[in-house]
């Protein structure tokens, strides 16, 4: 799929939005916004930088809504639209956004560090000190799929519950879940801790 920006032209047709947009783009444009913003403002570091790329994001959808609405997942159409334009945002700095030792990399895992620390702390009482320093699991994070270090980020770093990073996502709660205990799993077994009473209480539960 295209990401470019719209031109000029699209952005006037949005000058009077209620009389170009149906009710449903507003709808959605209100459920996915914030999240949308905190998640590129974790990625570039910079909020000025996250509202300007957020905003055309959300335009250029206004531009394909049929296309967007036609989509059989349109929440997970329009997040993988917003990654490649975080991605585009990179590389046009100059930094390669397939490269783990980005800036937004390390941003993303600082973020999401130290309350994923303090979660593993309840659960690995015993074996806490393998965990003191954090540099173990800030390493497990980068080398985590692209899907289980975006929950962690959604989850640890921005707070979001499982419903919600679900929705920002489009993907199913038990979707999140799993994902979830399976990046846990995956860290914990990097970090060589002993997971076979990994713990994984859900939000909503």
């Amino acid at each position: 799929m295209s990401a470019q920006p719209p031109d000029d032209r699209d952005e006037r047709a949005l000058r009077d939005p209620s009389e170009v947009m149906p009710p449903a783009f507003w709808a959605f444009h209100e459920l996915y916004h914030q999240a949308y913003f905190e998640y590129a403002h974790v990625q570039l570091g910079n909020k000025v930088s996250a509202d300007r790329l957020v905003d055309t994001t959300f335009v250029f959808l206004a531009v394909i809504w049929e296309k967007v609405t036609a989509h059989e997942n349109p929440g997970a159409f329009a997040w993988t639209l917003l990654k490649e334009r975080v991605a585009s945002e990179l590389e046009a700095q100059g930094r390669d956004p397939a490269a783990q030792a980005t800036l937004a990399f390390e941003r993303a895992i600082r973020a999401a560090c130290d309350p994923i620390l303090e979660s593993f702390r309840q659960e690995f009482r015993a074996q806490v000190t393998e965990l003191e320093d954090g540099l173990g699991l800030y390493a497990a994070m980068a080398r985590l799929p692209e899907r289980q270090f975006d929950v962690m980020v959604l989850q640890f770093a921005l707070g979001f519950d499982t419903k919600r990073t679900a929705l920002v996502m489009g993907i199913c709660e038990a979707t999140v879940r799993s994902t979830r205990r399976a990046a846990k799993r995956r860290l914990a077994a990097d970090l060589g801790l002993e997971i076979d009473e990994i713990g994984d209480v859900d939000d909503e539960e």
